[in-house]
């Protein structure tokens, strides 16, 4: 079989007589470049996914944009959160042997008033939720009608920091489970319901409040609402041993304050309210009475009376960085004195100086 060479297009074309020399040099360039020889369908759908690619990469674009600019208008709109009290007066920059956490720390013999462990203890600085000791205090030795039913209003409501609360306004309760929520839980609505209830109403209670801490010594200590939410609410570790001390002292608030959990019935619901103090639940502690607190001025707080190798300590810790480090601190510190078998002679030697 005999096989003849086919003439390229160009070729056959170029030798047309009605092609013109011109004609056929354009038609070869066409061809070498691939603007020739495909057919209308090809070149539609080549342009079809151009122009699909162009419109993804125009969205994808413009969703990023979208989100920086988002991004950008939050950054602006949330203000930088401030440093605590103590972190701006630089507390946190003192050493101390068990690299506590708090910048405040303090640790008495309750029994001897003897100091055990101290770090800038004459500091004064918010207290936050450790106001709501102060509040039972006084509601406890008023010893008002526990069972008296007080209402939830708009008053109890904070408006200082926005916080939230179960107790609905128009919510009845009593005396006695407002207490115990406030103690227990640091309910804050259930602190200044107690407080504006008080024979002569919220002034008379603050005003008692402040009468009460002189009366316990505490010189640097300063209350203007029952609650705790107000920086403008403060003590210092020293004082606030004297406060742990007298409320130690009454039954009802060593009951209420390390109580696991409690139920109280609002309206045709039943609410579940835990202890704010995870060290109540431990079986490596004796706690006879506490109160945790924190607002972003204080930092986290946490006040104990506890048990510890046969001693009855006071344990104070404000200002403490980190949401679980006050539990840490006061762990260090009851694994440190155990070690030492509650010797006064060695326990002394971890005592700072301190701050004037």
């Amino acid at each position: 079989m005999k096989f003849t060479k086919t003439p390229s297009l160009a070729a056959v074309l170029a030798n047309t007589p009605r092609m013109s020399r011109w004609s056929g040099v354009l038609l070869a360039f066409a061809l070498s470049v691939g603007m020739v020889g495909m057919t209308p369908s090809v070149h539609a759908a080549e342009k079809t996914t151009q122009i699909k690619k162009k419109r993804v990469a125009k969205s994808v674009a413009r969703k990023v944009s979208q989100k920086n600019h988002a991004a950008k208008r939050s950054l602006k709109a949330a203000p930088v959160d401030p440093a605590s009290f103590g972190q701006q007066a630089g507390l946190h920059s003192a050493r101390d042997p068990l690299s506590l956490r708090s910048s405040v720390a303090l640790v008495i013999d309750q029994d001897t008033r003897e100091v055990l462990l101290s770090k800038n203890d004459h500091a004064v600085l918010p207290i936050a939720s450790l106001t709501k000791l102060m509040t039972g205090l006084l509601v406890s030795e008023a010893q008002l009608p526990m069972d008296e039913m007080i209402t939830i209003t708009q008053d109890d409501v904070d408006t200082e920091k926005g916080s939230s609360s179960r107790l609905v306004v128009g919510a009845r309760l009593s005396r006695g489970d407002l207490l115990h929520l406030a103690l227990m839980s640091s309910e804050n609505r259930a602190a200044h319901a107690l407080g504006r209830t008080y024979p002569g109403g919220l002034d008379v209670f603050v005003q008692k409040m402040n009468a009460k801490a002189r009366e316990l010594g505490m010189s640097d200590s300063r209350y203007v609402e029952p609650t705790g939410l107000s920086s403008q609410n403060q003590s210092s570790a020293h004082d606030l041993t004297r406060l742990v001390a007298a409320s130690s002292r009454q039954p009802l608030m060593r009951e209420l304050s390390t109580s696991h959990g409690y139920e109280v019935a609002v309206g045709r619901r039943t609410l579940q309210f835990h202890n704010t103090n995870p060290l109540v639940k431990s079986p490596n502690w004796d706690i006879s009475l506490q109160k945790t607190g924190y607002i972003r001025e204080a930092g986290r707080c946490l006040v104990m009376r506890a048990e510890v190798s046969g001693r009855n300590l006071i344990m104070v810790f404000l200002d403490s960085a980190g949401k679980l480090s006050r539990i840490a601190d006061a762990e260090r510190v009851r694994r440190w004195i155990e070690s030492q078998g509650g010797r006064s002679a060695a326990l002394k030697t971890f005592v700072n100086e301190r701050s004037s």
